[in-house]
């Protein structure tokens, strides 16, 4: 049994392709995506083995009280964990009951284990070729994230072409487990990943790769192969501000072959901070990516990390004021205004002296290092940030009312009106990035 516990709203790759490549083996393989469907009961308690799919943090922590139902249903079952932050919380693991940790490329490992091989930890970088992924038994696309698109919405189907990442930047999960090395899905097996989606009733899709751009002669091939086959269809794919600089001649190529919308991990609008994350633009480089991908007419959504042990007062009204007056109020998901760092084990923010000094001991349910801004009002106000926008987004509120309200709980000041484009241009997931 493969159990995946949350995947942002996506259909999980995750589950899919070790599917493919157990069922090649003649296994007997059940899914289960605890994100839409109930633990069936009988199908675990006749597992042999159980593997959960840990992508990110909130998958991670949602294992912990998963596993503890799994293993009061079937006591006998091995247990084994795989995915991104395995590796990162092996300790944490342990103390579940889990005996086998495979971390990065993990298709080939899964394999080993199902057959009684040795229980292993660590990561694993082979290069693998890949199959395509069998999405029997997963809940059907519809039971996931929308894209909504010119008044209406698109059913969402996702894939990856490319695994790890070949930067390093601080805060970022996939370093410890990659560290600066990418890995290629090959392109047959990505196309007839979205083939198989698109018949189910897909007509956009979600790529999940760290960044699309690690290798843009592979992306770029993969996107006019998709335009040829399906000229309707659309995407949206994750692109370091650094890349879009670098390959700005290819940003009309991603418009011109259906994508919707570009996500980029700007994190901050400090220069001083973005150089403690190490993540190789400045603010500058960031107007300057906006610039070019509005030049091209080509939505870019950016993501933050707002607060930070180097979050000021002033400087998080700033970051409010900047958005607005870069007229991106509308383009963010409200989420972002409210995104605290999370240090997990393994992370690359630990290297630094100022952050070793403020951190908690590790917290075995948070599944991170806990730690204080020196400015409690800080605290204080991320807290009512995120309970401001949990509120308002259960109620169905607009993205600029709630910027508003967020602009006069850090006392901002005054609110200047600007002109802004209508919500229904810009393209949106109903399920927004997060962590």
């Amino acid at each position: 049994m493969l159990i995946s516990t949350y995947e942002l709203g996506r259909q999980p790759f995750g589950l899919a392709s070790p599917a493919a490549w157990l069922r090649a083996q003649n296994h007997e393989v059940t899914v289960v995506d605890l994100s839409c469907t109930r633990l069936p009961t009988d199908a675990i308690a006749a597992a042999e083995g159980i593997a959960f799919f840990l992508p990110m943090h909130t998958a991670t922590r949602l294992f912990l009280a998963a596993v503890e139902r799994v293993r009061d249903i079937n006591t006998h079952a091995k247990l084994c964990a795989y995915g991104l932050y395995a590796p990162l919380n092996e300790r944490v693991l342990r103390h579940a009951g889990v005996e086998t940790i495979i971390g990065g490329e993990f298709e080939n490992g899964l394999v080993e284990w199902a057959r009684g091989g040795r229980a292993r930890a660590g990561v694993s970088l082979e290069r693998l070729h890949f199959i395509t992924p069998d999405r029997t038994g997963l809940p059907p696309l519809g039971a996931y994230a929308k894209l909504v698109a010119n008044g209406g919405t698109r059913t969402v189907g996702y894939t990856e072409a490319s695994r790890g990442c070949k930067h390093l930047c601080r805060h970022c999960p996939v370093v410890p487990v990659y560290n600066g090395t990418f890995r290629v899905v090959q392109r047959d097996v990505v196309i007839a990943d979205i083939r198989q989606q698109v018949a189910a009733g897909a007509g956009h899709i979600t790529f999940g790769d760290p960044d699309f751009f690690n290798g843009p002669g592979h992306a770029v091939a993969i996107v006019e192969a998709l335009h040829r086959e399906w000229p309707r269809l659309s995407y949206d794919v994750t692109i370091k501000v650094e890349h879009l600089l670098k390959h700005r001649d290819l940003i009309p190529v991603l418009r011109e072959t259906g994508c919707a919308f570009v996500i980029s991990a700007v994190e901050s609008l400090d220069d001083a901070v973005l150089e403690k994350l190490a993540k190789g633009h400045t603010r500058a480089d960031f107007e300057e990516a906006l610039r070019l991908m509005r030049a091209a007419e080509l939505p870019m959504s950016p993501t933050f990390i707002p607060f930070t042990p180097w979050t000021t007062r002033d400087s998080y009204r700033e970051f409010l004021r900047a958005l607005a007056g870069l007229d991106l109020v509308d383009q963010i998901a409200p989420i972002q205004l409210a995104i605290r760092l999370l240090i997990p084990e393994g992370s690359r923010m630990l290297e630094l002296k100022e952050i070793r000094a403020i951190i908690q001991p590790f917290d075995m349910r948070a599944l991170t290092y806990p730690w204080r801004h020196e400015d409690p009002w800080l605290d204080t106000l991320a807290h009512r940030v995120q309970e401001t926008i949990k509120r308002e987004e259960r109620h169905h509120v607009g993205r600029e009312s709630i910027f508003r309200k967020v602009w006069d709980l850090a006392e901002t000041g005054d609110w200047v009106d600007r002109p802004m484009q209508a919500r229904a241009t810009i393209p949106y997931l109903t399920e927004p990035w997060y962590c």
